[in-house]
């Protein structure tokens, strides 16, 4: 399908001999080919449609009533086209973010990026809300398949999938434009900064992606000094994504590359727009804000930091990250305001 390949997931993952073997070539295919897809049973099709439908409908909104649908003390609702930025270009998509949907309470108690989301109206939460719980359910268990493919047994199970439950997930509904006769950049080539990536998009398709290979280093994107994004944005070796009804699509992002000490490296990707308007949804399956998580194993190649003590704390990460993003929005304003981020690196 599409020529990537592409797996049924079962509904348990028990640590079974097939079991086994799914995760083996799961993870195979993504040092191949840098993702691999999963069939998506009939009710997560219909979750899917739906929130692409809701998605849509919110879209094709005023300007006014998206722009009303942002707060300051999350980085939940609406960035404009052009907003995001990447390798210094603005990218053409609109977007509307669902991080975990907090009381405004938890967030005047010092963490950054904790607050509600600015819903637009309830027809909307209820459509993206059953989509995250599906979608959420299938990142759990593709976390213990592909620790089962790595030979990392129950306890490396446990290691790679215990820190996200109630995990930071959160997801990006994303509309690009037609494209213009000034430009075709919908998204710059970049990686994801967390743990586990799953895509879906519409059939209108946009989306390529870089698959490994021989020589070409990956910068660690979570280290300051180094970043991935515009990654060759411009060579030869992108993969187009051919748009297939009922399938996600699964890659790992630098959380992944970060634990795997470089076995399983985060996969850079873009989109390029289309003679119409797309409509994507990228869920990210995440540790807990507040998760510590360390490297799973090293060996030969180790591509994870500097030495044996190298951690990332996710919450911090993930922080730094959006406010990299989006220096102007009001939710950085704050934080950089209120000295949250030295307030959380203090209680680290």
């Amino acid at each position: 399908m599409g020529g990537f390949a592409t797996f049924e997931v079962p509904d348990r993952v028990t640590g079974t001999a097939a079991d086994e073997a799914l995760g083996r070539s799961m993870t195979a295919a993504w040092q191949r080919d840098g993702i691999f897809q999963v069939e998506a049973d009939a009710r997560m099709r219909a979750r899917t449609r739906e929130a692409l439908a809701a998605s849509r409908r919110f879209f094709a909104r005023p300007l006014a009533h998206k722009t009303a649908c942002v707060n300051d003390t999350s980085y939940s609702g609406y960035i404009a086209s052009g907003e995001e930025v990447t390798a210094g270009e603005q990218d053409a998509s609109e977007i509307f973010t669902i991080t975990p949907d907090l009381p405004a309470a938890r967030g005047s108690g010092g963490l950054p990026c904790h607050g509600p989301v600015p819903w637009p109206d309830d027809a909307y939460r209820a459509a993206m809300e059953a989509y995250l719980a599906g979608v959420g359910g299938l990142g759990e268990r593709l976390l213990r398949l592909v620790a089962l493919g790595l030979g990392l047994g129950p306890a490396g199970i446990e290691r790679l999938a215990g820190p996200t439950r109630d995990g930071w997930h959160h997801m990006r509904v994303l509309r690009f434009p037609a494209a213009s006769r000034t430009t075709e950049r919908g998204i710059g080539a970049h990686t994801d900064y967390g743990l586990l990536v799953i895509a879906a998009q519409d059939e209108v398709g946009g989306l390529f992606v870089r698959p490994p290979l021989a020589g070409e280093r990956r910068p660690r994107n979570w280290l300051p000094r180094e970043s991935t994004a515009g990654f060759a944005q411009d060579s030869p070796g992108w993969t187009y994504v051919t748009p297939v009804p009922g399938v996600l699509t699964v890659f790992p992002g630098d959380i992944l590359q970060f634990l795997t000490g470089g076995a399983l490296l985060s996969t850079p990707h873009k989109v390029r727009l289309a003679d119409r308007e797309r409509y994507t949804l990228a869920y990210f399956h995440e540790p807990r804000f507040d998760a510590r998580v360390r490297p799973l194993r090293r060996g030969p190649g180790d591509d994870s930091g500097v030495d044996g003590t190298d951690e990332i704390h996710y919450g911090e990460h993930f922080t730094r990250m959006f406010m990299r993003c989006y220096p102007e929005r009001a939710t950085t304003r704050r934080i950089e305001a209120e000295g949250l981020l030295r307030r959380l690196a203090a209680v680290r």
